[in-house]
């Protein structure tokens, strides 16, 4: 691992070293591609088809507008990403972007992701765009992280934001569709983020971040991660006997739903040694394939419905 070097973040401004991989850092391209993802499955089950051009030009708006949260968030908590081990080698900490430099890169993306969704979609759209990035900038980063334990489950509704903003973009409102996706991410974000809270709650307590493992402990953090679980298995089976989604998808979140209350017990049940941390492992690495299952099988649903009639 790289030297950290402290006083880059201290100096204030200075010529930058910075090349474009270094600004695309800033954006979290992991957290963009989940964003991306779930936003371009509200866009294409929302029940008005959206030209492609303004499909587009959403789920670009959408990105741009997450890869800006992502700057403001890097630049604000560049203190905290320098005693992190899993976040030192970022672009601030590493003295390759200064603080400055990225608060004003991330304001402009806000700035142009916003007024483009809103100018060519609509102002609904922008509206929930702009809400988003100051929910989770504002509200989360400034707000919430450094206070409470509660961080994660508050601020993980401005993860959940991304596909009400792209059925927003499509059909100028918000419905009971895109309220169903909203809760299935937020209900899934706790026992996705507190599983790799664990393994990781020395670098937390380091950078004295209020993480549940460091103020509550693993267990009563595992005891969160399951009561979450038991509400969010239901909650994303819930669309298919209401009528809004397909058996296909029904079953997939029944399966699917099983195997995170599987790996959510073992985590709460195995709690000392290597076996506990393979556990929380375990179910970090599902969590991310089960919020994949659900949105894919939403999505493969429309591309089959559009492509069958071509072998017909």
């Amino acid at each position: 691992m790289s030297v950290v070097d402290h006083n880059a973040i201290e100096l204030g401004p200075r010529i930058s070293e910075a090349e474009v991989g270094d600004y695309l850092a800033l954006l979290k391209p992991r957290v963009m591609s989940l964003v991306v993802f779930t936003a371009l499955v509200g866009l294409m089950i929302a029940p008005v088809p959206l030209h492609p051009v303004l499909s587009f030009a959403s789920i670009l708006c959408i990105a741009v507008g997450a890869g800006a949260s992502g700057a403001l968030n890097m630049a604000y908590e560049a203190d905290i990403d320098a005693r992190m081990t899993r976040t030192a080698n970022r672009p601030i900490p590493r003295g390759r972007v200064t603080r400055e430099e990225a608060t004003a890169f991330g304001l402009t993306l806000a700035f142009f992701s916003v007024m483009t969704l809103g100018i060519l979609v609509n102002w609904i759209a922008g509206g929930l765009l702009a809400f988003t990035i100051f929910f989770y900038v504002v509200i989360y980063t400034m707000g919430l992280k450094r206070r409470t334990a509660q961080n994660i489950v508050i601020g993980g509704a401005a993860g959940a934001l991304p596909p009400v903003v792209a059925w927003a973009a499509a059909t100028g409102s918000v419905s009971v569709e895109s309220a169903l996706l909203f809760a299935i991410i937020f209900f899934w974000t706790p026992p996705h983020f507190w599983a790799l809270a664990l393994f990781r709650s020395d670098d937390y307590a380091r950078a004295g971040v209020p993480m549940l493992p460091v103020v509550a402990g693993p267990d009563a953090t595992r005891l969160q991660i399951l009561l979450y679980t038991l509400v969010l298995v239901p909650v994303a089976l819930a669309p298919w006997p209401l009528g809004y989604f397909s058996a296909v998808y029904g079953v997939t979140a029944l399966v699917a739903g099983a195997g995170m209350l599987w790996l959510s017990f073992d985590v709460y049940r195995v709690r000392e040694g290597v076996a506990a941390s393979r556990a929380t492992r375990r179910l970090f690495a599902f969590s991310i394939l089960y919020l994949f299952a659900l949105f894919a099988v939403l999505l493969g649903e429309v591309v089959f419905r559009a492509i069958a009639p071509l072998f017909r």
